[in-house]
């Protein structure tokens, strides 16, 4: 097994001393320009990775960050959050960041997980997800001083502002309702849950800008769930079997429950897109929705870890990233 450069290895080839390889890590400001570049080739040159533990020792800073693992619910969509806690973990690890992950099951619950994280030193910031309006944890982290980012916007005007990474949802039923239109017809109704949720919202909005002035407007209305779907569509194609050219959805779940329906009324051929890009989805050959988790991902990190993979505050800036997701069209669902 070939050993492991050393910072001696680099100071070495660099031809400087080994103080001058370690403020050039950590303090790379007192070092002249010249020596500096010096010591970072040798660095790329020899792969040398400054180690870890050394690194938490000297800083006093974990270099972690904390994420609440979502309690596990089942069904269709929940594969979306953890995709991204897989991409963060991922690109963490390449900016020499850890993560780690804690339970609660409420929000007060991960309020005081995360006081006792933050304060025992375990972990330098937090990613929070699923927001809501009115969250306390982002005004708790706020108040403390906490870095954090949150994977969700801050709806409304509630609360204070903070760094957050969300994806584009108007965005994407509009881009699927436009394919729908140029594709099935001009008979394209919206799928989504009841008024309220400000995520589901924002993707009504996405369907309503793109059917612009055409009218009559198909809003269906159900629960997360296929069942409550299935008949709501069903429901949709007994009183008018021809009015309808194409359905968007929501979300996948919601998607997978209106092609059963479609099925079993005989229009298994009915255009319908969902939202998300699950397994289940792909499975059944349903056009879809991507929220690209792995772009959240990096978004996230760039903003609590900038260029230089040291964890900054973003509040001091309170910026955001928007993900534009994608549409993925599937040429006829699977079982037609």
């Amino acid at each position: 097994m070939t050993k492991a450069p050393t910072v001696e290895d680099v100071a070495r080839a660099a031809g400087v001393s080994r103080q001058t390889v370690s403020n050039a890590l950590n303090s790379p400001e007192i070092v002249r320009p010249a020596t500096r570049e010096r010591v970072e080739r040798a660095i790329a040159e020899l792969g040398y990775r400054p180690h870890a533990a050394a690194r938490r020792l000297r800083t006093r800073r974990s270099s972690t960050l904390g994420v609440r693992l979502d309690p596990y619910s089942g069904g269709v969509s929940g594969v979306v959050l953890d995709r991204f806690v897989h991409a963060l973990t991922e690109r963490a690890s390449e900016r020499g960041l850890r993560i780690l992950l804690y339970a609660a099951r409420t929000p007060e619950e991960e309020i005081d997980r995360m006081r006792e994280l933050l304060d025992g030193g375990e972990i330098d910031a937090v990613v929070l997800t699923g927001t809501f309006r009115g969250d306390p944890r982002t005004a708790w982290l706020t108040a403390h001083g906490a870095p954090f980012v949150s994977f969700g916007r801050p709806w409304g005007d509630d609360g204070p502002s903070h760094s957050w990474v969300d994806v584009d949802g108007a965005a994407g039923t509009r881009m699927a309702t436009e394919w729908a239109l140029a594709h099935a017809g001009p008979s394209v109704a919206f799928l989504g849950w009841p008024a309220g949720s400000d995520t589901g919202d924002d993707r009504e909005r996405g369907w309503h800008e793109a059917m612009g002035g055409r009218a009559p407007l198909q809003r269906l209305t159900a629960v997360e769930s296929v069942g409550p779907a299935r008949e709501a569509v069903a429901s949709a194609l007994r009183s008018g079997p021809d009015t309808l050219d194409a359905i968007v959805c929501a979300s996948d779940t919601l998607a997978i429950g209106a092609h059963l329906a479609a099925v079993a009324a005989g229009r298994g051929g009915l255009p319908i897109v969902g939202f998300d890009n699950t397994p289940a989805a792909e499975a059944m050959g349903l056009s879809t929705v991507e929220q690209r988790p792995e772009d959240v991902a990096a978004g996230t990190l760039a903003l609590l870890a900038g260029e230089t993979g040291g964890i900054v505050d973003p509040a001091q800036r309170a910026a955001h990233v928007l993900v534009e997701p994608r549409l993925v069209v599937r040429s006829r669902p699977a079982g037609d």
